[in-house]
């Protein structure tokens, strides 16, 4: 069988497709993974096959400080961003399913052109959602630049998955969410190597600050500004820093205190078992590597669904969260200090990481969809 998998030419939108594409490959099955052309690459350091779909991204706008602070609209202006990266695409993706003919196309829930093109040739699609809200800003601006495409295509719509994947765990998810399809979350860490000191004993409390991987390729980190006296605020609580960030970004740092002992990309799924705290920008690939270690988290979302899992991270008695306009040095190390101090957060945090065990695995999210694809093919079949 073959399964195409779409993705936006951003790390954090990828990743989480990478494992269940090595599950298809691992059980016999033919996976391409269609991208923006400057993001072939990428692909293939993650051991995928992969054609480009399309010129190279463009992300102007994205995230726009200042335009409106109405939740809603810049959410509607992200999808605008996405929207129409998803109609440079579609030409191309018409052209890779009519000559690959998948059996069925797996996109995640930000890139619109792989169910487009599903649907004009008659494959299912299947839906990835991450990130805890439903985002129907997303749909309904994809919808607005898809237009033309969608009108020319006979095409009423952005079509509807058959299915929607969602790795969150039950307790954590919000109503539109309760009857999607459950899968374990199984972090991708991209090519980092896992550090020796993860598995040494530590004679201190360990906090792990990141950026993900959108906010720093977006230049929206605000490093100079904000994080750098955040990490001196925090070596007053006589703790170890670890700081994982794309070494590119953290070479043009001024020197920093020595409460930091290890700083540069790093593998999340290893770095954060071995520490304490975990202070991050509220991405779900960071959020649900953190629940998933059992590590209580200080969440700094900055727009989009971020703001959405830090509820829901807060709301399962895992961890805190500031809004974008109380994130100080001081108030960081503050809220640090409080989850360091108290139990309920890690024992909160380490009932989501046994609930996360429980999902499906993805072998058995595999095998369901194959068999929804062999169904969907039989009437032609017959």
């Amino acid at each position: 069988m073959r399964i195409l998998f779409t993705s936006v030419a951003l790390c954090g939108h990828f990743y989480p497709l990478v494992p269940l594409a090595w599950t298809f490959r691992g059980l016999g099955h033919e996976v391409l993974v269609a991208v923006a052309d400057d993001f072939v690459p990428e692909v293939l350091r993650a051991g995928l096959p992969s054609v480009s779909c399309g010129p190279a991204a463009d992300f102007a706008g994205f995230a726009a400080e200042g335009a409106t602070d109405a939740l809603e609209a810049r959410r509607y202006g992200n999808g605008r961003v996405f929207g129409r990266n998803a109609a440079r695409n579609l030409p191309g993706l018409l052209s890779i399913v009519d000559s690959w003919r998948p059996d069925l196309v797996l996109s995640e829930r930000a890139e619109a052109a792989g169910p487009v093109a599903a649907s004009v040739h008659g494959v299912p699609s299947v839906e990835l959602q991450w990130g805890i809200p439903l985002l129907g800003e997303y749909r309904a601006a994809a919808e607005d630049e898809l237009g033309p495409h969608l009108a020319r295509l006979g095409v009423p719509a952005v079509p509807r998955p058959a299915t929607v994947l969602n790795p969150w765990p039950p307790s954590m998810r919000q109503a539109h969410a309760v009857t999607q399809r459950r899968m374990r979350n199984v972090p991708y860490d991209g090519q980092a190597r896992v550090p020796g000191w993860v598995w040494q004993p530590k004679s201190r409390p360990r906090v792990c600050l990141t950026l993900g991987t959108v906010l720093p390729r977006l230049g929206l980190d605000g490093m100079s500004e904000i994080v750098i006296p955040m990490l001196h605020a925090l070596a007053r609580l006589g703790v170890e820093v670890v700081v994982a960030v794309e070494d590119a970004v953290a070479a043009g740092w001024p020197p920093l205190p020595a409460v930091v002992t290890h700083v540069g990309r790093m593998p999340l799924s290893h770095v954060l078992r071995a520490c304490d705290v975990v202070i991050h920008h509220g991405g779900q690939g960071t959020a649900l590597t953190a629940l998933g270690a059992g590590k209580p988290q200080l969440v700094l979302p900055v727009f989009d669904d971020q703001l959405d899992n830090a509820a829901a991270v807060v709301a399962a008695g895992a961890g805190l969260r500031l809004p974008p306009g109380e994130v100080d040095p001081g108030t960081v190390a503050d809220r640090c200090a409080e989850l360091l101090g108290q139990q309920a957060f890690r024992h909160a945090a380490a009932g989501i990481a046994a609930e996360i065990e429980t999902q499906p695995s993805l072998a058995a999210v595999a095998g369901d969809l194959t068999a929804l694809a062999e169904a969907a093919r039989r009437p032609n079949a017959a």
